[in-house]
């Protein structure tokens, strides 16, 4: 990035690391905007990665998108794809005049306690050689044993994965069937079905 290019970067994102960060669940056409909006930013911004590697077809096919927000403006996404034993964690990216803070942990973690919550006990990455530190350091990831270090997309990769600890209220086929209905990731809060199961029933 120029210094042009900086300095305007840094104008549209005033206190982008002080600001207040919240991560949330896309649910909607314009959330989905914003999660390809960042990810083009950075992965083929700055990575130079072809389009039709970044957006894989995977996107609609079993997979939840959190988005970090910094005082509502989207600069960090990434990407669940639930399979049966294991959570993969995707395409974790922030834009980099919000880099520096706690913006990227605090999605991570948000990441690991959504997985953690729909009661996975194993997490797994593509991780790029250059962030492997981040991830033992912060999550006591390990390498998979026996397995090759590999490229795509032009970058260098390897396998890591790592325990989840599900909680006590971890979400079962044994929950409430009202909480197994409601949004993602709003489990505890009750929503449009829970306000119709107290209409009368249909005769």
């Amino acid at each position: 990035m120029n210094a042009i290019a900086k300095q305007a970067a840094a104008s549209r994102a005033p206190g982008a690391n002080t600001g207040h960060l919240v991560v949330g669940v896309a649910r909607t056409l314009n959330d989905l905007m914003h999660v390809m909006t960042v990810r083009t930013l950075v992965y083929m911004g700055e990575q130079g990665c072809p389009y039709d590697e970044e957006y894989d077809g995977n996107d609609f096919a079993g997979a939840t998108h959190l988005i970090l927000r910094c005082d509502g403006e989207p600069v960090g996404v990434v990407r669940l794809r639930w399979f049966s034993d294991f959570v993969k964690l995707e395409r974790l990216s922030i834009r980099p005049e919000y880099r520096g803070g706690p913006g990227l942990l605090m999605l991570a973690r948000e990441a690991v306690a959504f997985a953690e919550r729909k009661g996975y006990r194993l997490l797994m990455g593509h991780v790029q050689l250059r962030v492997i530190p981040f991830w033992k350091r912060y999550f006591k990831a390990r390498i998979r044993e026996d397995r090759e270090k590999f490229v795509f997309s032009d970058f260098d990769y390897v396998e890591m994965e790592f325990d989840l600890h599900p909680p006590a209220n971890a979400i079962s086929i044994d929950s409430d069937p009202l909480v197994l209905i409601r949004p993602e990731g709003e489990w505890d809060r009750p929503g449009v079905l829970d306000r119709s199961s107290h209409r009368p029933e249909a005769a």
